[in-house]
């Protein structure tokens, strides 16, 4: 999803890195933009905070009309920048600041294809955790921990997010910052503000980008980042950065881009420690599910504590029960026939940095190897595939048409669908484990 930056090399023999893996990005919440999917993952251009720290702008809707195609030049993103100069300068940009940032822009008709050709790349939660805490992003996550480690301590210290948790977002989100983007932020945002599918969201945005730039964190040659928008070693998108990002160096700018990461990686610890992050405790906790479960209790809103759980039979991988971290839900990523996992409240403290359930297991999976976890022990239903976003489209219409109305016909496998998913499986005898599946499409035709 970006082009390779400055290389930052761990040690002689951990120079290789693994791509970061294509996911949304950290930023409070636009509108139209969760694909909370499950088995699989939905790679799309910015992320969605389910948790609001603000209101999302609601500019006048004619402001953001959509720009007809023929119009899409740069001669057009000209003129649009035009009737966005005095927004922005309503918004407190200065002339000097909106100048020297819009000098060298132009019309990137590549982040236009980019952001219109995203609904069709699907993988299955099982391949997405092969390449999030592969052998060599564990190997590289535990050579950066132990080479910034007195910071990364520091680090923890002050915020009270552990530190592998932290590095762990640092390496599926830029690869322990060997790509951090290159695309100009100023031209990517304006475009898509201009000529995207969601305008409001992306001059939003864009707004956001030019006060970085004139409280002077960085300089308009430095802001690199993603086509989309989310910039440096964890990826912020620019309201992210403004509400979270710190000066942990104490060098007067916040800076997300350079080779030193230590900025980056406090300004994540500090947004996970306002998503309510806790200490010491577990993402979640892999389990094995007993004989006879009632599977419509996995589920976000069945909450138990792990006694309770452990009456019904669900104990950890070594058989037993799992320490009372708190009120915990069972998630089940892959239905009844692959691996199960008792959440806790860091499970949603990571959601709020990326929505899609794989996405933090991975973090929360790839941090506890880090830590000298093993890997996942239970299977995963490999024979099956991923749904394309035409079959995603077909299962909820066909789901709908017959009477378990998924509510939205989107192609994003979230809660109403899961639901839906689960009331025809029970309608048919079927174990109700909401995993929408091939073998449940091909059922349901």
């Amino acid at each position: 999803m970006r082009a390779a930056l400055l290389a930052l090399t761990l040690t002689a023999t951990t120079a290789v890195a693994e791509a970061p893996i294509s996911s949304p990005r950290p930023v409070m919440r636009p509108e139209l933009t969760v694909t909370n999917v499950t088995p699989t993952v939905a790679v799309i251009a910015s992320a969605g905070s389910l948790a609001s720290k603000r209101p999302v702008l609601r500019p006048d809707a004619a402001a953001f009309a959509p720009v007809p195609a023929k119009a899409a030049t740069t001669a057009g993103l000209q003129d649009w920048i035009s009737t966005y100069r005095a927004r922005a300068f309503s918004a407190g940009i200065s002339g000097s600041t909106f100048d020297r940032a819009f000098a060298n822009v132009r019309y990137n008709s590549d982040v236009i294809k980019r952001d219109r050709n995203q609904s069709e790349f699907t993988k299955t939660i099982w391949d997405y955790l092969d390449s999030a805490a592969s052998d060599l992003r564990v190997k590289n996550g535990k050579a950066a921990l132990a080479k910034h480690k007195t910071k990364l301590s520091q680090i923890e210290r002050k915020y009270g997010v552990d530190k592998e948790v932290v590095v762990a977002i640092w390496g599926l989100e830029s690869a322990y910052g060997t790509f951090r983007g290159s695309t100009p932020i100023i031209g990517a945002l304006a475009t898509l503000a201009y000529d995207g599918r969601r305008g409001a969201f992306f001059e939003e945005q864009l707004t956001a980008a030019l006060k970085i730039l004139q409280n002077g964190d960085v300089r308009v040659a430095s802001m690199t980042g993603s086509w989309a928008g989310a910039m440096g070693h964890t990826q912020f998108m620019p309201t992210s950065f403004l509400s979270y990002a710190v000066d942990f160096t104490g060098d007067g700018k916040r800076d997300i881009w350079s080779d030193d990461p230590t900025d980056a990686l406090a300004s994540t610890a500090a947004y996970l420690k306002n998503s309510g992050w806790i200490k010491g405790q577990p993402w979640g906790v892999e389990v094995r599910i007993p004989d006879g479960f009632d599977y419509t209790l996995a589920n976000r809103e069945t909450l138990k504590m792990p006694s309770e759980w452990a009456r019904i039979g669900i104990r950890d991988m070594a058989g037993r029960k799992v320490p009372n971290h708190g009120n915990a839900s069972i998630l089940l990523p892959a239905g009844a026939q692959g691996a199960a996992f008792m959440i806790f409240k860091n499970f949603d403290a990571i959601e709020t940095y990326n929505t899609a359930d794989a996405y933090v297991i991975g973090v929360g999976h790839l941090s506890d190897r880090i830590g000298g976890a093993s890997k996942i022990q239970s299977a995963w239903p490999r024979g099956d595939r991923a749904l394309t976003y035409d079959e995603r489209i077909e299962l909820q219409e066909r789901l709908t048409k017959a009477g378990f109305d998924t509510q939205k016909i989107d192609a994003k496998i979230g809660p109403l669908t899961i639901n839906a998913v689960r009331d025809y499986q029970l309608a048919r005898g079927m174990t109700p484990d909401g995993y929408a599946s091939l073998r449940l499409l091909q059922t349901l035709r």
